[in-house]
């Protein structure tokens, strides 16, 4: 097959589609990526992959998801494709809608966590489920990564065609814990000054407030530990930022001795293995790569009771849930394993193996490109 990978920006193609695009071109299909361009394109064109540059807003302003409309149909005029994949909400929208009028064949759909969640406010919430069900009139195969998610869309039809989850992963290969002869961790640490013995909290995620960043900065108020922030602000990013907490952070000696950002980094997996607590404290997800990259290399847990994230984390035995926006709570978590190393190492292991069981990202791609498979099967028999 010919096949179109279609997401918004580069960010998601290369640092969460570039699997799938391997594992389909190995199975010999012709696979080309689409979105809006930016500094990551060159890196996922230097391992043979062509791309196509389409002016996709992340934006739900109507106008904004016309243009993107028109410029994925025009894109798909002149490109026969056997299949579009679609990811994220607006280039899963838009597209979706696009291919149907271009007659493509097969049009899948992955939502790697619907837009709508149990925390929006119901107008809100029954317009997103309203747009999905529309676009899900024209989607052959809908592929979630949470269960949760995929019960949700059965029950409220999002799809014409089978639904089902996928789930998420990532290299157990890449994402390890330390060996005993290296020195990663103790380079690391005193690179930025951190002292051996000192507990490291980890963050990694878009610095936007959805993702918990006020709560957990008023959290660190309370924790004896050094947390470490991975990551930035896209500049196609339309969520709440997060400059005021940041701001008090600064402004507040103690927090600022606690506190550091360390921005957009190649080297998560060193920084992993060189801290010993991972957090995400969002307010929604889908099923997010971050926590399963940090219980691959061996940490506990402290994540917020949403769906997705509480698929991956078991209370209690791979790390800690709790409620979402509760600083107070996130902060007793986060104390508790700060203080406990013996606890630490345990709520790990269990994550650890629970990932390797479940969340080998080999084992992900080849259930979508079986899935795959099998939709154009049932497209030669029509």
């Amino acid at each position: 097959m010919k096949i179109l990978q279609l997401c918004a920006v580069d960010f998601t193609l290369f640092h969460f589609l570039l699997p799938l695009m391997r594992g389909l071109r190995d199975a010999g299909h012709e696979v080309v990526g689409a979105c809006a361009h930016g500094k990551l394109v060159a890196k996922i064109e230097a391992e043979g992959f062509r791309t196509i540059h389409v002016p996709i807003r992340r934006s739900a302003n109507p106008l904004a998801l016309w243009r993107s409309y028109r410029a994925i149909r025009h894109m798909l005029a002149v490109e026969k494709f056997d299949m579009v994949h679609v990811h994220t909400p607006v280039a899963a929208l838009a597209g979706r809608l696009a291919a149907w009028r271009a007659g493509v064949p097969k049009i899948v759909y992955t939502a790697h966590g619907f837009y709508f969640h149990e925390h929006m406010k119901w107008p809100k919430r029954a317009a997103h489920i309203g747009l999905e069900w529309l676009a899900g009139r024209t989607t052959d195969l809908l592929l979630t990564q949470a269960e949760e998610d995929a019960a949700t869309a059965r029950r409220l039809g999002l799809a014409r065609g089978p639904i089902h989850a996928i789930g998420n992963g990532s290299d157990p290969a890449r994402f390890r814990p330390a060996l005993p002869a290296e020195t990663t961790r103790a380079d690391i640490r005193a690179a930025s000054g951190t002292p051996p013995d000192r507990p490291v909290i980890l963050m990694v995620g878009r610095l936007v407030a959805e993702k918990g960043y006020p709560e957990l900065v008023e959290a660190m108020r309370e924790i004896d530990a050094e947390l470490w922030i991975v990551g930035e602000r896209l500049a196609s990013d339309h969520a709440d930022g997060i400059d005021a907490a940041l701001a008090a952070a600064e402004r507040d000696p103690v927090l600022k001795a606690r506190i550091r950002l360390l921005g957009y980094r190649s080297d998560v997996p060193d920084l992993l293995r060189a801290a010993d607590i991972f957090t995400l404290p969002s307010h929604r997800e889908g099923m997010p790569r971050s926590i399963l990259e940090a219980m691959l290399s061996g940490l506990p847990v402290v994540a917020t009771d949403i769906r997705g994230s509480r698929e991956e984390v078991v209370d209690g035995q791979t790390g800690l849930l709790v409620p979402v926006r509760d600083a107070r709570a996130l902060a007793a978590a986060l104390q508790r394993l700060a203080g406990d190393p013996a606890l630490r190492a345990k709520l790990g292991a269990a994550g650890l193996a629970r990932a390797r069981d479940l969340f080998d990202e080999a084992k992900i791609v080849a259930r979508q490109v079986a899935l795959l498979a099998a939709l154009d099967a049932s497209r030669t028999r029509d």
